[in-house]
């Protein structure tokens, strides 16, 4: 949409300077890949008396004049310097080397599966559990191979409708996160579906309220839509929610 209006032959506002310029920022989808990770540690010390985090470094050099393969690592190195700044903050921090989680967890005798879309232990958590267990030490394998999968919510933002019109060059609504003054994704109680999260909303106009809206809801653990067609007034609001999870 940015790039459609570059070209349209419209009057438009004279460009800014650039207020970055000799400050320490880094680029926006990087620095949001990173507080993910951010988010989730101080999600668990809000559970669990963390004194320490341990985290295997990622060595990613850049190389004079191998422009694909710095642009491939230089968001890497930028996110991690910030990120370790971050987590400094909250509790100590210690930095192995990724040989020394492979000589740890060959020395253990366990494996570490290269099926990265399955949800096993081997594949996600061995080398964490590693790391951990060479902080605090006493174990010899997993006492608990159990994995909970959270997964963020996906929100359209900002945008106001779709680039593609419709049957009368209507372009219908698109993105926003409220829905019929629900905040999307809100955990939500309905007297039908019990526990579940909003999603998006539709006009359902009817002869005594031309007004009426409903909202969708989806289920907490699959995601899968429940219904379209919910009323407001019959959800009972609960928890402002942005992931959900599943065992």
């Amino acid at each position: 949409m940015r790039r459609g209006r570059r070209f349209r032959n419209t009057p438009c506002r004279q460009n800014r300077t650039n207020r970055s310029v000799n400050k320490n920022r880094i680029p926006p989808s990087t620095k949001a890949r990173w507080q993910w990770k951010l988010r989730i540690a101080k999600w668990l010390t809000l559970m669990f008396p963390i004194s320490t985090f341990v985290v295997e470094d990622v060595k990613a050099k850049t190389w004079k004049g191998a422009k694909t393969w710095n642009t491939s690592f230089s968001p890497l190195e930028v996110g991690k310097r910030w990120f370790y700044s971050e987590i400094e903050k909250i509790a100590h921090l210690e930095i192995r080397q990724g040989f020394d989680t492979y000589k740890m967890r060959q020395d253990l005798g366990l494996l570490k599966s290269k099926q990265k879309l399955s949800n096993l232990f081997e594949a996600h958590c061995v080398d964490s559990w590693v790391l951990a267990n060479w902080y605090i030490g006493g174990h010899i394998q997993p006492d608990n191979t159990k994995l909970i999968e959270v997964i963020p919510l996906e929100f359209h933002r900002r945008q106001l409708h779709r680039l593609q019109h419709s049957t009368g060059h209507v372009r219908s609504r698109y993105g926003g996160t409220l829905s019929a003054e629900f905040k999307r994704g809100s955990i939500v109680k309905h007297p039908k579906y019990g526990l579940c999260y909003v999603g998006g909303w539709q006009e359902s106009p009817t002869k005594k309220d031309p007004q009426r809206k409903t909202i969708s809801l989806h289920d907490l653990k699959t995601s899968k839509r429940l219904c379209q067609n919910a009323a407001p007034t019959d959800c009972k609001f609960l928890s402002y929610n942005s992931w959900r999870s599943a065992n």
